[in-house]
């Protein structure tokens, strides 16, 4: 069964590790889960009021109809 969920933050969760800090994936759109790979630079410009489904040709504004 598919599920649609909704990630509501748009910058990476900071972890701070000895050396070097690790950046865990905020937005869902990272292709290396958990670890951030910058894809939530795609989410800069998005209205906050909206909702959106990302896919390999970009992203499309989700109808609320419910």
């Amino acid at each position: 069964m598919a599920r649609l969920v909704k990630h509501e933050k748009s910058i990476p969760y900071e972890i701070s590790a000895a050396e070097l800090p690790i950046y865990i994936c905020g937005c869902g759109l990272s292709r290396n889960k958990p670890f951030c790979d910058g894809s939530h630079k795609k989410t800069r410009d998005e209205d906050a009021a909206e909702v959106y489904i990302y896919d390999e040709n970009g992203r499309v504004r989700v109808n609320k109809e419910y």
